[in-house]
């Protein structure tokens, strides 16, 4: 396969992981409904990231030992049953079964792409890849919640699953057929269950390592915060309809993938780690401005404009984040990626949670919690070595 055509073939397939949750957000009030439970749509989403930390965790250890190409579609078989799972589920208890075990097979989505990049690119090189796969799955956070919104405007919200499995069929598909493997068999590990734990911890005690990944796990909670609150605020709150929240996670969704392509031009300009003290800076500020809003609140659209902020410290912050905690760790790069992978979806497990526990109707929880999330991001980026970033400047 082409190196031009690569990047479009692992950006659909870690679409996998925006199309299992957006495409359901403007859902959650009728989910909520069909089970007479309006806090089932935030456990089935925490459920979710329970899976998609969990999975990572096996799928970058299988990766490593079997190469990258035959766990990705074990994975996806997994996906597509789950789906189906969750398109014929029966209350709260089972949806968000099905939904943990969409999740453990979508995890391989996840993680493997992320890992064939680090395989094929590093430093400057690998950050300009990983835009180039944010830019490919990017899509599907603008066409996913319209897709589901539609489907709950003409059709069951049931549909929205039946949906995902097809997804994950051609996903399963274009693995098969178009992907290669990106790490030969001499590269591989031949390593028990226990080395691989200890493989675990020396790669968190490296300070490089956690420094990026916390900062890039306590943003992904503070934008997990803003997923699983937002219908509720918006569609319950604020009265939209399905489509009209949509819309707004569509804008939301098409400003995160404008801010991600500046990412390249940032840090051959500026380097990794300037650009990320600076977004998560911007994010920091974005989130101050949601809370107050939260608290005194100016209208929907004033809410709209923070959230629109906030979505440059997403865009900036994620990939530079990939790029540094994975920098030194080339000879097990699937492992490293799905702890990486691991620390941001834990995050968003008990955001997904807080947010479906402390739920009033309004904006206050969600405020609070990205402040929150967005201040301790901003910490984990002040512990980042400065040494790292010589190489990532490069």
């Amino acid at each position: 396969m082409s190196a031009k055509r690569l990047p479009v073939l692992l950006g659909f397939l870690i679409a996998v992981g925006p199309i299992s949750t957006d495409m359901y957000l403007p859902a959650f009030p009728a989910i909520a409904r069909g089970f007479d439970d309006n806090a089932a749509p935030q456990y089935s989403l925490a459920a979710y990231f329970v899976g998609l930390a969990i999975g990572q965790m096996t799928q970058g250890a299988l990766s490593d030992r079997l190469g990258r190409r035959d766990p990705l579609l074990v994975g996806m078989a997994i996906y597509t049953a789950a789906s189906l799972g969750c398109a014929l589920c029966w209350n709260t208890t089972s949806f968000a079964l099905f939904r943990f075990l969409a999740a453990v097979g979508c995890s391989a989505g996840v993680v493997i792409p992320r890992a064939m990049v680090r395989d094929l690119a590093d430093g400057h090189a690998a950050a300009k890849m990983f835009s180039q796969l944010m830019l490919v799955m990017g899509v599907a956070p603008v066409v996913a919640p319209m897709l589901g919104a539609t489907v709950v405007l003409f059709a069951s919200w049931r549909m929205i699953f039946f949906t995902a499995a097809i997804y994950g069929v051609v996903a399963f598909i274009a693995a098969w057929r178009l992907l290669p493997d990106t790490l030969p068999p001499e590269r591989r590990t031949r390593i028990g269950l226990l080395p691989v734990i200890i493989r675990y911890g020396a790669i968190l005690r490296e300070r490089s390592f956690l420094s990026h990944a916390a900062t890039g796990a306590f943003t992904s909670a503070c934008l997990f915060a803003y997923l699983a609150a937002t219908p509720q605020i918006f569609i319950g709150g604020f009265g939209w309809t399905a489509p009209e929240y949509a819309a707004l996670f569509g804008m939301n969704a098409i400003a995160y993938i404008g801010y991600n392509q500046l990412n390249p031009l940032l840090v051959r300009r500026f380097g990794v780690g300037r650009v990320i003290s600076v977004a998560v800076a911007v994010l920091l500020a974005a989130c101050v401005l949601i809370a107050a809003l939260a608290w005194y609140p100016l209208g929907a659209l004033a809410l709209v404009a923070a959230l629109l902020l906030s979505e440059f410290g997403f865009g900036l912050v994620t990939p530079c984040a990939m790029v540094g905690a994975l920098t030194r760790h080339q000879a097990h790069a699937g492992s490293a990626s799905a702890l990486l992978g691991t620390l941001q979806y834990i995050g968003g497990a008990i955001s997904g949670l807080a947010m479906g526990i402390l739920s009033d109707g309004s904006a206050r929880p969600m405020g609070a919690a990205m402040l929150l999330c967005a201040a301790a991001a901003l910490l984990a980026a002040c512990a980042r070595p400065r040494l790292q970033f010589a190489l990532a400047e490069g």
